[in-house]
């Protein structure tokens, strides 16, 4: 895989020092006034992001039990159906060559508030929609807003957030895509006894609600510390870091520390990147990495949550549940018991080494979607009801196997696999292959569903086999490292480099020496909650 070079800041111990102070802080967050604050502003801002993505597929899901809206479009089945919820991906993939722009030259707070704007004129559109062509380009327009918002707010996550709380921060931003899967589901289910178009054009306008939230939360949020001093405003970074990873301590040793790494480490960025997309592959640790991305994006789209996520009402119409408002129930069930798993898996994530869980993922979606390709085919052979309960079962299971990584881990492990210099890049890297998988996905999915029935389940069952080999062989371990010594994590002598220039900005002789550094922060401190 290519060796994890020496990283900054580790002393002869092995253990990082940035590590072992944060290890050494025993006060939770949430008994830090400052940042209590920073975390609780998050929630509606960055974290909030996924939950217009959550509530765009539950919304197509629920629309489609809806006879007011089917009849409205003309019945759309097979490929008119596939384009209603594949334009949302193709507007994303349009949408994509601008987001580092956008993202690296105006800051994180910034991308978020164009995406968040765009978004809205699209909700607006699509819930005043008169015909199937303004329902497409309302769909598009959501498309095209929704990641530069995504790339902005994963990396807004991890370069704010407290060391401790990183990796659950990352989680959680995926989370909150269950929290808009509900409110859709919810608010399907309840217009479904609404018998004029107000029935779907009401949940097709709430899908601007999460933006909106942006909007107006995004002015109590700081910039990222890291893009700050990229653009030369040290001091607003320091200022920041103090004021939310020491809670205002002018003195304290960690943030002094992870300052010096940000400096040294985007200063040796800066020297070797271009800032062009050729960066990318000019390496071979970039070429890792790049593979890696791409194929996770895949990975996260092409496991089959597709299915469940864009067509669950035809997936029950296969195995005999035909009634509309039971299709609405299961739909709504199922998303809530999606987001209790995934919000039990996000917070559990950082107990966890990030290899194993993929690889723990990965196993478990191939043993469900066996079961699942058995069951169904069972069921299209007998019609049997035990068949029926049996495939409902496995569609209910799918979620806790795909949550305790693909959703849990994503943009942790994409924040942590980029530099800071090409981090926007890679994460866009990301949601290209996502989004290119995402809409040859649910453009052919509804006619797979329809002309192969069961057997359209055995190429999930192939992939997922990939999948599986994929993750044991080439992806590496990344947890317990804080962003700036995983920077260089398959450039060995880099990292060398930065760790001589830390040691020496501290004013210690060699890293070893670093072991020196009160590594015990002020414990008994009362922070004023």
């Amino acid at each position: 895989m290519g060796g994890i070079g020496a990283a900054p800041t580790t002393g002869g111990g092995g253990d990082t020092v940035i590590a072992r102070i944060v290890a050494a802080d025993k006060v939770p967050w949430y008994k830090k006034r400052n940042l209590r604050y920073l975390y609780l502003m998050l929630i509606p801002t960055a974290m909030g992001v996924e939950m217009t993505s959550g509530f765009d597929s539950s919304m197509m899901n629920g629309l489609q039990n809806l006879e007011t809206w089917d009849s409205y479009f003309g019945t759309p089945r097979g490929s008119l159906l596939g384009i209603l919820s594949a334009i949302y991906s193709l507007g994303a993939i349009c949408g994509l060559p601008f987001i580092p722009f956008v993202n690296d030259r105006y800051g994180r707070r910034v991308a978020i508030l164009f995406g968040s704007a765009i978004m809205i004129v699209g909700a607006i559109l699509q819930g005043a929609a008169q015909n199937y062509a303004m329902f497409i380009i309302a769909r598009f327009l959501l498309g095209f807003g929704i990641p530069f918002a995504i790339v902005a707010a994963s990396s807004l996550l991890g370069e704010l957030g407290y060391p401790k709380e990183r990796a659950v921060l990352g989680s959680l931003f995926n989370a909150s895509w269950f929290i808009g899967s509900i409110v859709a589901a919810g608010v399907t289910y309840g217009t479904f006894t609404i018998k004029n178009n107000w029935s779907w054009r009401i949940p097709s306008a709430m899908q601007a609600i999460p933006s909106l939230m942006q909007i107006v939360f995004m002015w109590f949020v700081p910039e990222s510390p890291r893009w700050l001093i990229a653009k030369d405003r040290a001091d607003e970074a320091l200022a920041i870091l103090i004021q939310y990873h020491a809670e205002g301590d002018n003195d304290s040793e960690l943030v002094r520390i992870e300052f010096a790494e940000i400096q040294e480490t985007l200063k040796v960025e800066m020297e070797n990147s271009t800032r062009s997309w050729r960066e990318m592959v000019a390496t071979p640790g970039m070429r890792k990495r790049v593979l890696i991305c791409s194929m996770l994006g895949l990975f996260t789209q092409w496991s089959g949550n597709g299915l469940i996520s864009y067509y669950l009402a035809r997936i029950l119409e296969n195995v005999g549940i035909t009634d509309s408002e039971t299709k609405l129930q299961i739909n709504l069930a199922n998303t809530c018991w999606g987001f209790i798993n995934g919000l039990i898996m996000a917070l559990a994530v950082y107990k966890f080494r990030r290899r194993t869980m993929y690889l723990a993922c990965t196993i478990s979606l191939l043993c469900v979607y066996t079961g699942w390709t058995v069951a169904s085919a069972n069921y299209a052979s007998t019609e049997s009801k035990a068949s029926s309960i049996t495939v409902i079962f496995f569609i209910f299971l799918y979620s806790p196997c795909y949550n305790m990584a693909y959703n849990a881990l994503t943009y942790t492990y994409l924040v942590e696999l980029f530099p800071y210099t090409v981090r926007s890049r890679g994460i866009t890297i990301f949601q290209s292959t996502g989004r290119i998988a995402g809409f040859f996905n649910t453009f052919v999915n509804p006619i797979g569903i329809k002309n192969a029935g069961w057997k359209y389940y055995i190429s999930y069952c192939v992939w997922l086999a990939f999948e599986v080999c994929f993750v044991y062989f080439l992806f590496p371990e990344t947890s317990g490292k804080s962003l700036e010594e995983l920077a260089f994590l398959f450039e060995a002598d880099e990292a060398e480099r930065v760790n001589k220039n830390v040691a020496k900005q501290l004013g210690v002789e060699d890293t070893a020496s670093i072991d020196n550094v009160n590594v015990n922060p002020k414990q008994d401190v009362e922070y004023k909650a």
